[in-house]
């Protein structure tokens, strides 16, 4: 079902410098003052054409890859092939690796049943990044999604190529992540890892703006009259079974609303087991230790400390999705409780995320915040049923750790 082919990256070479000067994170993470000290560090650092806001914006961002096109400071590969690309980082005193196949796939509908989503796009989001591939006609970041290789033939490949080959890039960025990557373009290579995904079914993990983005931008080329390989999108595969796979939870901080904490602590306890805390740090060792139940942490004004476990009465239906901690949270809770309705969910409007427990407590702790929720990490098992199902987690539900470097490669379908 998926189809998959090796491509021409377009890459940094020497003349741009070092490398691990010139690669950034995800545009979408980027504040202000990272973009500042990003730019300061390289003159042709790749935040520049990712990150791009003002007057005639997207037009400067291919200007600017104009420029370092003909400066010879990107430059496409040679031959085609795929791309290894490897992620060695430490979490929690624990090293792990993860392996990705960087590739170009074809864009599907949703419909097609080939590419899974499994979270709600923002429409403003997506109509950036639509501009900006009308006037670049680049993939610039890579779509994260997953599959499955119960038996691990896609890693024996990679383990087997990486044994004998020198990686075309190796260096640590700034977060202390390894980051290596290898160039595969034995024909006979390729054609086996083409020929492996022809059945498979993928999940994305991360980029769903992106991969929609890129569809719509396939129909417009073709509505249009624009001849260019607009079909098909950069995307990184990983297998489902990966020991490097780490999801990390996003919290929920409350904003911008007055709570009645004895009146909501009588509601919530219609639903839930609520269990004192002597304090934050007893949260993530609650949390880990009934991981197998819908429970939170709830940080509430004067620093008090609740476990919120759900009662085994309460039924929150047989999907996928309502099985989730998030979406009994945001049912029970948010909603139903706090009266946070949909919408406000949509746009942020009473409600601030992270990923940061410390963060959680110390928004509470300073006023800023009338309380906080603390969440385990939903698991990966759960992200693709939802995705079989055709169902959506709310928005920030899935945090896959770490993001997916900007800048390694690049798919340009057309020249500007």
């Amino acid at each position: 079902m998926a189809e998959i082919k090796p491509f021409r990256a377009l890459r940094y070479t020497k003349k741009a410098g070092d490398i691990a000067n010139n690669v950034c994170p995800p545009y979408d993470i980027v504040d202000d003052r990272m973009f500042d000290e990003l730019c300061e560090r390289s003159e042709y650092n790749f935040i520049r054409l990712e990150r791009v806001y003002g007057e005639n914006c997207h037009e400067r961002s291919a200007a600017f890859l104009r420029k370092m096109i003909a400066e010879g400071v990107m430059k496409k590969d040679e031959k085609p092939g795929y791309y290894i690309y490897e992620e060695e980082f430490v979490y929690e005193e624990k090293t792990f690796v993860l392996d990705g196949l960087v590739c170009l796939c074809r864009t599907y509908d949703y419909a097609d049943n080939v590419v899974k989503p499994h979270e709600e796009t923002l429409s403003k989001a997506k109509k950036d990044r639509f501009e900006l591939m009308k006037a670049t006609f680049c993939n610039f970041s890579s779509v994260y999604s997953l599959f499955e290789d119960e038996n691990g033939y896609v890693q024996r490949i990679i383990d087997a190529y990486r044994k004998n080959a020198a990686p075309v890039c190796d260096f640590v960025s700034d977060d202390g992540i390894k980051q290596r990557l290898w160039k595969i373009e034995d024909g006979v290579i390729c054609a086996a890892l083409t020929g492996f995904f022809e059945p498979k079914q993928l999940y994305i993990a991360d980029g769903h703006h992106r991969f929609e983005t890129a569809g719509a931008f396939h129909k417009y080329c073709l509505e249009n009259g624009i001849e260019c390989d607009s079909g098909y999108l950069m995307m990184t595969l990983v297998d489902m079974q990966s020991a490097g796979l780490v999801v990390l939870p996003t919290h929920r901080i409350v904003v911008d609303m007055d709570i009645d904490i004895p009146d909501m602590l009588k509601k919530l306890s219609e639903f839930f087991e609520i269990i004192p805390l002597s304090g934050a740090d007893e949260i993530k060792d609650a949390l880990a230790s009934n991981a197998a139940r819908h429970a939170f942490a709830m940080v509430t004004k004067g620093g008090e400390v609740r476990l919120l476990i759900l009662k085994e009465a309460v039924d929150v239906g047989s999907s996928a999705v309502s099985g989730l901690d998030v979406s009994v949270l945001h049912g029970y809770i948010l909603e139903r409780i706090l009266k946070i309705d949909r919408e406000n969910l949509k746009n942020q409007k009473n409600l601030v995320y992270t990923r940061s427990l410390r963060e959680a407590v110390e928004a509470v702790e300073n006023g800023s915040s009338p309380a906080a929720f603390i969440l385990n990490p939903t698991k990966v098992e759960q992200i693709r049923a939802v995705a079989l199902e055709g169902g959506k987690m709310p928005q920030k539900s899935t945090y896959f750790y770490p993001k997916l470097i900007a800048g390694l490669t690049v798919n340009q379908f057309k020249e500007v």
